[in-house]
């Protein structure tokens, strides 16, 4: 099974481009998205940007990941 992941752009120049997921950074290849800015939320996989997500789909899926650590029961209340 593969798992791409949400992450925020914090710097970009030209293909390359560094990524912010949670107070961690890793570098990110961003040559598979067009027009890639500082604060674009990207979808991550392998190290490539593989496409741009809307903030409110990239907080969703975050929110659905916590959920499924157990940082949050079912009914959204913890």
């Amino acid at each position: 099974m593969c798992l791409a992941v949400p992450a925020r752009i914090i710097e970009a120049s030209g293909n390359r481009g560094r990524m912010e997921l949670e107070g961690n950074t890793r570098e990110v290849d961003l040559s598979f998205i067009d027009n890639p800015q500082v604060g674009d939320w990207i979808l991550v996989h392998a190290g490539f940007a593989i496409e741009k997500l809307d903030p409110a789909e990239a907080a969703e899926t975050l929110r659905i990941f916590e959920e499924m650590r157990g940082g949050a029961d079912a009914s959204g209340e913890g």
